[in-house]
C-alpha cells in the first residue's frame, strides 16, 4: 500500500526531471545558435572580403587580387589556411611587379612556410620590392646588408638602402640612420643629420628614437641644435620610384 501511495509522487518527480533537462537541453540548444549567428558577423572594423570576387579577379590576372588571395590564404580566412597557396599567388603577384607580394614571398622563404627557408630567395625578392621604391623593401634590404643574410655583409649598402628608406618617410629607416649619424658608423659621426632623423623617428612614434634624443642632445651645441630644428622642418618625403 505505501509503494502505491508513493508511486504518483515518484511520477511527479521523474516529470519535473525531465522537464528541467529539456529546458537545460533547450537554453544550450539556443546558446549554441546565438554563438554561431555572432561568429558569422564580421569583426568590427573588418571589411568584408568577397572570396568569390577575389579569386576571379586573380584568376583574371590582376596583381592586387593575386596578392589579397595569398594573404587569406596565409591567414587562413575564408579559406583553409596554407602557406603553400599563399606561396603560389603571392608569387603570382610578385612576378607582375606588385612590391607588397614581393615582400610577402621574401617573409615566406625567410620564415620556411610554404617555401624552402632560402636566403638568396629573401634577398632576391626584397631587392625586387626596394628597387621598385618601396620603402619597406628598401629598409629590408638594408638589413639583409646588415646581418650578411643572403648578401654579402656590406655597411655601405645598408647606408644607402636606410638613407633611401628614411627619405621615403620609414620610421624604422629614420632611427637606424640616425643612429648610424650619431655612432658613426659607415659614415662620418654628425650630429645634426642624428639629431634630424632621430627626430623624425620619434614623431612617428620609434621611443628609442626619443631616448637615443635625449642621449644625444646634451653632446650638442645650441648652434647645431638649430640647424638640426631647421633640416626636420624642411624636411619633405621623396619618392623613389
Amino acid at each position: 500500500m505505501l509503494s502505491q501511495a508513493n508511486a504518483p509522487a515518484k511520477n511527479r518527480t521523474v516529470f519535473l526531471v525531465s522537464l528541467a533537462i529539456c529546458v537545460i537541453a533547450a537554453s544550450l540548444l539556443l546558446a549554441w545558435v546565438a554563438t554561431r549567428k555572432a561568429s558569422d558577423v564580421p569583426s568590427k572594423g573588418r571589411p568584408i572580403v568577397n572570396l568569390e570576387d577575389i579569386r576571379a579577379k586573380a584568376e583574371r590576372g590582376d596583381a592586387d587580387a593575386r596578392k589579397n588571395l595569398g594573404k587569406l590564404y596565409a591567414r587562413g580566412e575564408q579559406v583553409p589556411q596554407s602557406y603553400a597557396e599563399a606561396a603560389k599567388w603571392y608569387r603570382q603577384a610578385a612576378e607582375q611587379g606588385h612590391a607588397g607580394a614581393q615582400i610577402a614571398l621574401g617573409e615566406l622563404y625567410e620564415a620556411g612556410r610554404g617555401v624552402p627557408h632560402d636566403d638568396t630567395e629573401v634577398a632576391k625578392w626584397y631587392r625586387r620590392a626596394a628597387e621598385s621604391g618601396d620603402t619597406d623593401g628598401e629598409y629590408r634590404l638594408a638589413v639583409l646588408y646588415v646581418m650578411g643574410q643572403g648578401v654579402p655583409a656590406n655597411n655601405a649598402e645598408a647606408l644607402k638602402w636606410y638613407r633611401l628608406s628614411a627619405e621615403g618617410g620609414l620610421a624604422l629607416a629614420q632611427f637606424n640612420l640616425g643612429m648610424r649619424y650619431s655612432e658613426g658608423k659607415a659614415v662620418t659621426a654628425d650630429p645634426i643629420e642624428a639629431y634630424k632623423w632621430l627626430t623624425l623617428a620619434a614623431a612617428q612614434g620609434i621611443p628609442d628614437a626619443a631616448s637615443a634624443l635625449n642621449v644625444l642632445k646634451p653632446r650638442m651645441t645650441s648652434e647645431q641644435i638649430d640647424e638640426a630644428k631647421r633640416r626636420v622642418k624642411t624636411f619633405t618625403i621623396k619618392k623613389n620610384a
